[in-house]
């Protein structure tokens, strides 16, 4: 028993709950699809792929693109560079090894007139928490161990200081970032919106262009057109962006003008505290001058060897010339020649450009180790105060050093920190103007990409048109073809 495809259950299971017309338009639908995949097959007694070939715009004759069959290959890559490599770096071991033999024999042959002298090996305490170590374990008094635990504690103090700002500076420069990221994003969905619609845009008139010409060739009615549904591509702002860069640039010429007028008053303020400071130099020199004149006026043979050494201290406190020093040491009352054995020496060690190395940091030559102090830090100027608190220049020198070491450190911090906001800023921005300035560029590439895939099969249209291929086949094609351009390659959601 044969059941009719139109009265099979599926079939009366959909139509249950249909009304009369959905119903009749359902049986329509598949007597369409059986008529046009049977009946009219079998009606046709030639079998072939005409019409397979119309739906899917294939052309007889395409050839695959020329540089299909291109061969790039590279070059087998050798191994010779690294084996050269291994090479030369054993051999260069290998006359390394040779020069020490070779000196180890010339060392047991030269003579002790020719043989280079030992020097003694200095171990410099470089960092202040090293030289307070030391001086606990090499004298540990109440002074030096207060003095000691004070670096160490400032030591930790400052560390954790800086641990806090440095991980405080991270985290405002990673919160600005944030801000700066959602900005440039929020700014970017409308340079994407730009570009999606204006490649939406594209498609739409590719669309009615190409229905127009087809048009043409299908209806016999020559003035016939589609409407066109536009073909330029517009987009707002433009005028917009031109005002925002006008004012951009006189904001970055205030700010240029501010900057140079902050530099020159800085200056200017700067110049007047040094005038003033040469101002108090200048009564410091006048002030040693008249004590050097006292000393000059008073000294005899009982006070000769110490006036000896606060002239020779308070000359060179006023970093005083060959002029200077004799004008001032005629007036002494002592021999004449030992006043001149005493002047050419001021002279000698005022000319002086180098001094003779102290033998506690040059040693003696002997061939053991030596410590000495050699400390650029902060806290030797706090250890220093600890040791002789009553001397107010050791505590001037601790704040104002500290002071200034803190005073660097957080500005360096601030600075770095503005810095990697404003970079990470105005990246952002170059970013959002790149890809603005990209929209027209990524158009015209989708447009150009859908023309090439468009093309071909457009071509091949007028082809069969020129072959005299009936309208109803033709349109078959032009149907196809438009539906290539809504839902082909580029695709817009790509």
């Amino acid at each position: 028993m044969t059941i009719s495809p139109l009265r099979d259950s599926e079939t009366l299971r959909q139509q249950k709950n249909l009304t009369a017309t959905q119903k009749r338009a359902n049986t329509e639908t598949k007597e369409g699809v059986l008529v046009n995949n049977f009946i009219k097959d079998k009606q046709d007694g030639n079998i072939n792929l005409e019409d397979t070939c119309d739906t899917l715009v294939i052309s007889k004759s395409t050839q695959m693109p020329t540089r299909l069959y291109e061969k790039n290959n590279s070059s087998e890559k050798s191994i010779l560079p690294i084996s050269a490599i291994a090479t030369g770096v054993m051999g260069t071991i290998a006359l390394l090894s040779t020069f020490v033999k070779r000196n180890t024999k010339i060392n047991l042959k030269i003579s002790n007139e020719k043989r280079l002298p030992a020097t003694t090996r200095n171990v410099a305490l470089n960092e202040e928490t090293h030289q307070a170590l030391y001086q606990m374990i090499q004298s540990p008094t109440r002074k030096t161990i207060l003095a000691g635990i004070g670096v160490l504690t400032l030591s930790a103090m400052a560390f954790m200081g800086k641990t806090f700002f440095d991980g405080f500076k991270d985290v405002w420069v990673k919160k600005r970032e944030a801000d700066i990221q959602k900005n440039m994003q929020e700014k970017l969905i409308d340079i994407e919106t730009q570009s999606f619609a204006g490649k939406i845009q594209i498609t739409r008139s590719m669309l009615s262009e190409k229905a127009r010409e087809f048009e043409k060739y299908l209806s016999d009615d020559k003035e016939k057109i589609l409407p066109n549904f536009g073909k330029h591509l517009n987009f707002t702002g433009k005028k917009q962006r031109e005002n925002s860069s006008q004012n951009n640039n006189l904001n970055y010429f205030l700010l240029g003008a501010g900057t140079v007028a902050a530099i020159i008053g800085l200056g200017y303020l700067s110049l007047k505290n040094l005038t003033k400071s040469k101002t108090l130099l200048e009564d410091y020199v006048k002030n040693r001058k008249l004590l050097i004149k006292d000393i000059v006026k008073n000294s005899s043979n009982s006070t000769k060897e110490n006036d000896k050494k606060l002239l020779e201290a308070y000359f060179q406190s006023i970093d005083a010339n060959e002029d200077t020093i004799n004008t001032y040491l005629k007036e002494l009352k002592w021999d004449k020649t030992e006043i001149d054995e005493f002047s050419q020496k001021l002279i000698k060690k005022a000319r002086t450009s180098t001094t003779k190395v102290n033998e506690t940091i040059g040693g003696d030559g002997t061939p053991k180790p030596t410590f000495y102090s050699h400390v650029d830090d902060y806290r030797a100027f706090f250890y220093n105060w600890l040791l002789d608190t009553d001397n107010k220049q050791f505590k001037q020198l601790f704040f104002g050093i500290t002071g200034l070491t803190a005073l660097s450190y957080g500005g360096k911090l601030t600075g770095d920190a503005i810095k990697e906001v404003q970079v990470k800023k105005l990246n952002a921005q170059t970013e959002v103007d790149l890809q603005n300035r990209l929209v027209s560029t990524e158009l015209r590439n989708f447009k150009s990409k859908k023309e090439a895939a468009i093309q071909p099969l457009v071509d091949e249209f007028y082809k069969q048109a020129q072959n005299g291929k009936p309208k109803e086949e033709l349109k078959v094609i032009a149907d196809n073809i438009l539906f290539e351009i809504k839902n082909g390659p580029p695709f817009v959601y790509s």
